[in-house]
């Protein structure tokens, strides 16, 4: 896999997977809950996915080449990023108004 295919991967990754708590009702899209999931289990999750599409960029980092340092600065921006990406389906869920 080429390194722009391996970025294009990680980045339509992150935006399916910080949607997905959003849109998703079972907890990780696998176990039923009995009761509605709130905002704070939904973050958790989102939390959850944010570290193994991470996880899943640094292995395909490694296996291109040479790994970059990374300090506080690309955890805070690339967290910022899944945030960002995550707007859609918290809008769904939250602002629009169902009858």
């Amino acid at each position: 896999m080429t390194q722009t295919a391996s970025v294009w991967l990680v980045l339509l990754l992150a935006l399916l997977m910080a949607n997905l708590p959003f849109i998703s009702n079972r907890l990780f899209s696998v176990y039923r809950l009995k009761s509605p999931k709130n905002l704070a289990v939904r973050l958790v999750e989102m939390f959850v996915w944010y570290l193994l599409v991470g996880g899943l960029g640094l292995y395909l980092e490694q296996r291109n080449g040479q790994m970059a340092p990374q300090g506080w600065e690309f955890y805070a921006i690339t967290g910022t990023l899944f945030l960002t990406f995550a707007f859609p389906g918290f809008t769904y869920r939250y602002l629009f108004k169902r009858s």
